[in-house]
């Protein structure tokens, strides 16, 4: 694949003009040679084997962002997930990976680290209910670390107890971190149908097929799309404006596979996948939300904003596809509620809600994102949340996840503040009817038509 120097200096006018940046350059990790370690020494191994694979990461980085003159917002490691190697020991043994690798990160100047994790769709093991336990500890005593959990597939069905279970352990993350407005639930994220190769936190992980290392990068660019969408002006129709798009989708995606290009080679790894994805930040300029104002709605939340939505969402997809050797993560529009300026606006007039907001993840790339809810949620309501958000993407056959944060001691109009790119948000008010009845069946939810393919 090569490159034109129009091609160059377009990217320059992006960073310049428009906010354009590299949202993510991830190193993604194999922990599997860690396995064999005693309960006592295992979590050096893991502390030396990241150390000794990701020593350049940080530095030659920045070296090729200096070369393009394009930003890199954060360099980040996701790693097999840790739960692999957590069965048989003792139940010490998670928190201790996890203080461990935290402090890889921080000596490595990662911005965050990803896989923490666990694959309990089909049930839960001892080593992973360990992991599990170990969360509000975990994630309330490290700055970086990440956390993640795939509780259904299409394959498979759900697992109701594998929610009750998470949703009370977040409950108590948020007791643990609430000086900060519950910041260690920022950190945690759940699934359904997650993928192997998501470069962005705090879902990111490192799949069992995908080797020892490879590099992958996660590109941005809502304020690029606004632009072009200004410039366009309102006499297109949609299917002209999804072209406008797309094209400009496909000239940041050749910034995105040139950056990949370079990064892999200079740190003699594998070249993962481009993340062809809009993700925004609490800056005015930088807003998903904005773009898809721009297509036609006086605020997100309008009826209407599930269509505007799903157009974005295909147009990024299919301009991506046609510029990069190879497209994955969960590639589109990513909407967190607390990190883009207009959805943080429309949250406080009023215009979302939680049911627009799930209705929404229909269309979209992930779910509901850095939500931040009332603190004295029941665990049921917290739990049906959860499952309400996993049962869209059992049956529609697409990854959505959930980031939503109690917020201990504020109540719905109140606001939460997290500062930096995780930005701030009014809470969100969540229904008071009562979930327990469901959630106090246990088990799972069977696999549905849709998974059975053979």
């Amino acid at each position: 694949m090569t490159f034109q120097l129009g091609e160059i200096l377009e990217s320059i006018s992006f960073v310049s003009q428009d906010h354009f940046d590299i949202r993510t350059v991830t190193m993604g990790l194999s922990l599997r040679e860690c396995q064999g370690a005693s309960d006592h020494l295992i979590a050096n191994c893991v502390y030396d084997h990241i150390m000794r694979s990701a020593e350049a990461l940080v530095p030659e980085v920045e070296k090729v962002s200096q070369r393009f003159n394009v930003p890199v917002a954060n360099k980040r490691i996701s790693l097999t997930p840790v739960s692999l190697l957590c069965d048989g020991r003792n139940a010490a043994v998670p928190l201790k990976i996890a203080k461990n690798i935290d402090r890889a990160a921080e000596q490595l100047g990662l911005d965050f680290i990803g896989g923490y994790s666990a694959i309990v769709d089909r049930g839960i093991s001892p080593g992973e209910k360990n992991l599990i336990d170990s969360l509000p500890e975990a994630l309330s005593s490290t700055k970086r670390l990440c956390s993640s959990f795939n509780v259904a597939t299409t394959r498979s069905g759900l697992n109701m107890d594998a929610i009750s279970l998470i949703a009370r352990r977040m409950l108590e993350l948020a007791k643990a971190t609430r000086d900060q407005d519950a910041i260690g639930c920022a950190k945690l994220v759940v699934f359904a149908n997650a993928v192997e190769d998501n470069p962005f936190m705090a879902g990111a992980f490192h799949g069992i097929s995908m080797g020892e290392r490879c590099i992958s990068v996660g590109i941005s660019g809502p304020g690029v799309v606004a632009q072009a969408l200004r410039d366009a002006g309102p006499e297109l129709n949609l299917q002209e404006l999804a072209e406008v798009i797309k094209k400009t989708s496909f000239k940041m995606t050749r910034v995105g596979e040139l950056f990949l290009r370079e990064c892999a080679n200079a740190l003699n790894s594998e070249k993962g996948i481009i993340d062809v994805s809009l993700a925004p930040t609490p800056l005015p300029g930088d807003s998903v939300g904005e773009v898809l104002e721009l297509v036609g709605l006086e605020r997100v939340g309008a009826h209407g904003t599930t269509l505007a939505l799903a157009l974005v969402n295909d147009a990024i997809k299919k301009g991506g596809m046609m510029a990069a050797s190879r497209v994955g993560g969960m590639s589109g529009a990513f909407i967190p509620v607390s990190e883009d300026a207009n959805m943080i606006q429309s949250a406080e007039l009023g215009h979302l809600s939680l049911a627009k907001l799930e209705a929404l993840t229909c269309v979209c790339s992930v779910g509901l994102d850095m939500i931040a809810i009332p603190g004295d949620i029941p665990t049921s309501t917290l739990a049906a949340i959860i499952a309400d958000e996993a049962a869209l993407g059992m049956v529609n056959s697409k990854t959505t996840g959930v980031r939503v944060i109690p917020v201990p001691g504020k109540k719905a109009g109140e606001w939460a503040r997290f500062g930096g790119l995780l930005g701030e948000t009014p809470i969100l008010p969540v229904s008071t009817l009562s979930s327990e009845g469901i959630f106090n069946r246990g088990g799972f939810v069977p696999t549905p038509c849709q998974g059975f393919r053979n």
